[in-house]
């Protein structure tokens, strides 16, 4: 992971200040102090490879919240597109095909890696859940299962 915010911070892709004043209303009175915190900002995934470009055609957002029970090894698997996701609670392991080995505790965040074949893993005692946002386009897979 280390490699990767180091791969962003030298591609000027990295992290820049969060504005954290209190927020104000149309009349001028400030609201409850809202907070911002940053979880992940770059240009890189977690193993450290540069994000691919963005490919062409309607842009489709889609988030998933995936439930990994305690003990479950995911299928191998690949994504064709940007993706970044936020572990709510639990552990997760993932490892890629060339053997990088991710380690992701409760509320980390990670930027997953894009057309390399990985799975993850729930190593813990209890169920890992973790919210995924994928950037893809309409019509196309946003994971790709390794064929039998």
């Amino acid at each position: 992971m280390f490699v990767g915010l180091l791969i962003g911070m030298l591609t000027g892709c990295g992290t820049l200040p969060v504005d954290n004043r209190p927020q104000k209303t149309a009349n001028g009175k400030l609201t409850r102090e809202t907070k911002v915190y940053q979880l992940s900002k770059s240009c890189a995934s977690w193993d450290g490879a540069l994000l691919p470009a963005y490919p062409q055609g309607r842009p489709e957002i889609t988030v998933l919240r995936i439930v990994i029970p305690a003990g479950a090894t995911l299928e191998r698997h690949k994504h064709p597109v940007i993706n970044a996701g936020v572990l709510l609670k639990g552990e997760l392991t993932v490892q890629t095909e060339n053997g990088e080995t991710l380690y992701l505790k409760a509320e980390e965040s990670l930027v997953e890696v894009v057309d390399t074949w990985h799975y993850g893993k729930n190593e813990g005692s209890e169920s890992a859940e973790i919210i995924v946002f994928y950037a893809g386009i309409d019509g196309a897979p946003i994971t790709v299962h390794e064929p039998d």
